[in-house]
């Protein structure tokens, strides 16, 4: 399986991210965000970090750079397309997947482990992990998930929730929504589910002598899936 991460000026996970997918078998390639055109992939990541310093709006610059015209086209023609936290945040300035990223609820940024409810399996991301809740990392300040209500009702009706922030028996209950979001939104699907945003780092939880190795569940689930594809 081959895929591709792209590299913004500010991304610092992107390496991260490079590792994580050597290591669960991908053969990846970085591309620079100034790039025209993208290598022959099954999988483009936008990592996270703070692509253009986070100036204007966090992911709107980067959403204009060179390669975001093929990584749309990728999309929209069904490749599969996953943004993890500033990569979230490009992803909606796209329009890729439905509503904003605010500012964190009490406008601090927040960094720790959480704990996420898988909400849909129905899609190569998730379709196999046998865990209803999985424990990732994030680091963000602007991570609060919020649409309108008709834009919640669709993103509802067609089952694009992908993960919601919950406590380790997988109650999603305010007192474990660390940013905010509305119904405890931590990753979201196009409508397709081939393409995905989220705001945890699945990458940074694939070795117990780091955090954790939920992240391992996640990218083994992946490749595999992807593999029948």
């Amino acid at each position: 399986m081959k895929s591709s991460v792209i590299t913004f000026p500010g991304s610092n996970c992107d390496r991260d991210m490079d590792v994580a997918l050597k290591k669960f078998g991908f053969k990846n390639k970085m591309v620079w965000h100034n790039d025209v055109e993208l290598p022959k992939s099954d999988l483009v990541v936008l990592p996270g970090g703070f692509s253009y310093g986070d100036y204007l709006r966090c992911g709107s610059m980067a959403s204009k750079s060179k390669i975001m015209k093929s990584v749309i086209n990728f999309a929209n023609s069904g490749g599969m397309v996953m943004g993890i936290c500033n990569g979230f945040q490009i992803l909606v300035e796209t329009g890729l997947v439905p509503g904003v990223l605010l500012r964190n609820k009490y406008l601090e940024f927040i960094c720790k482990n959480v704990f996420v409810k898988i909400n849909n399996k129905e899609n190569t991301y998730f379709k196999d992990i046998n865990n209803e809740v999985l424990e990732f990392h994030i680091a963000h300040n602007e991570g609060n998930y919020f649409c309108t209500k008709d834009q919640l009702k669709e993103i509802e009706d067609n089952n694009q929730v992908a993960i919601n922030y919950c406590d380790k028996d997988g109650k999603t209950e305010d007192q474990f929504n660390p940013n905010g979001s509305i119904k405890n939104i931590a990753g979201i699907f196009n409508k397709e589910k081939n393409v995905l945003g989220m705001m945890p780092h699945p990458e940074r939880m694939i070795d117990p002598s780091l955090s954790g190795e939920d992240g391992s569940l996640f990218f083994n689930n992946l490749i595999n899936n992807l593999k029948w594809l």
